[in-house]
């Protein structure tokens, strides 16, 4: 059935997310220093587009411009919304015997505004079961 939803209706092939940021010549900055790909074609003084990959693309929004979309409807602080859920420690050896194989790892962090970013990678070689 391929990228069909329960409605029948073909999902794109891309997922775009969108988040807030305080500051958005420093969160250029941050995510340089990361290594991430920026598209300057989606950047501006207002807005900073990541791209993962050819299918996940993170829009990141000066917080006047990203709160021009919820009409009229407050822009959550991260940095408190983040105190109200309880993040567990991360696991110090995430499925162990994956890492040994070297068929995935990870990383844990979060940026200038408090959003908490896990991002793994995962050979395309995992073993199956």
């Amino acid at each position: 059935m391929g990228n069909a939803s329960a409605a029948g209706h073909v999902i794109g092939a891309t997922s775009y997310l969108n988040l807030p940021v305080s500051d958005v010549p420093a969160t250029r900055e941050f995510w340089t220093k990361t290594g991430v790909r920026i598209s300057e074609d989606y950047s501006d003084e207002n807005a900073i587009s990541l791209s993962f990959s050819d299918h996940v693309v993170v829009m990141l929004l000066a917080r006047d411009f990203f709160s021009s979309f919820l009409d009229g409807r407050a822009v959550a602080d991260s940095h408190l919304a983040a105190g109200a859920i309880e993040v567990p420690a991360p696991d110090p050896h995430p499925g162990q015997e994956m890492l040994d194989a070297c068929l995935m790892y990870g990383r844990t962090f979060r940026d200038l505004d408090g959003h908490q970013w896990e991002i793994p990678w995962m050979s395309s070689e995992m073993p199956s079961g």
